[in-house]
């Protein structure tokens, strides 16, 4: 059986109708580092510390969303909520106690990059639409080539964890169960949150 992200029935690779083009520049997480293609975000999470490069050359609406998320908080004291070991590991869009968080407008998918769900990468979760991408973020715990692209939607890649890997590591080996009240499956057993999230200074 293929897993996807949802589980979902990926769309046809071109854009839908409905898709709206945007302007990177224009968008609120553009002002951040404007010159940087490739800023780093710092993860502070329960079982340690993950910092991540993001590629604004190749992804640059999914970076821009992403930066100005991290910009105003809204990642902190946020869980991982979804686990399949050597799979991926799912975050960015539950409190603690499961409460979903606020969201922007949606993101244009830009699977069609070339940048790849290889092992460490971060991605961006969707549904069905290929283009409802909205907070949610995997990581890649494996290579997982059944996410890319081709003849449809993938899911977009916008970056990889250049330190913290053996943080990955450890997460994907941490228990998981079905919670019946949220009807949630892979749940980690023992919360991982993501306490705190930091853009870096420029190198």
């Amino acid at each position: 059986m293929i897993r996807t992200i949802f589980t979902s029935v990926i769309c046809i690779f071109m854009f839908a109708a409905t898709a709206q083009v945007v302007d990177p520049s224009k968008q609120a997480g553009s002002k951040i580092q404007p010159d940087n293609l490739y800023p780093r975000v710092k993860f502070e999470t329960s079982m340690g510390d993950i910092v991540i490069e993001l590629n604004r050359r190749k992804a640059p609406l999914t970076v821009n969303s992403f930066l100005d998320y991290v910009k105003r908080g809204e990642y902190d004291n946020t869980i991982f909520h979804r686990l399949i070991p050597d799979y991926i590991i799912q975050g960015g869009g539950y409190s603690p106690d499961f409460k979903e968080k606020e969201t922007k407008d949606p993101i244009l998918n830009e699977s069609g990059n070339g940048l790849k769900n290889d092992w460490y990468s971060i991605a961006m979760a969707r549904q069905n639409d290929p283009h409802s991408a909205l907070r949610q973020f995997f990581f890649n715990l494996d290579d997982n080539d059944n996410l890319d692209p081709g003849r449809n939607w993938g899911y977009t890649v916008f970056g990889s964890a250049v330190s913290g890997t053996e943080v990955l590591d450890a997460m994907s080996k941490v228990e998981t169960e079905y919670r019946p009240l949220i009807r949630f499956q892979d749940v980690p057993k023992e919360d991982i949150v993501l306490v705190k999230a930091t853009i870096l200074a420029e190198q």
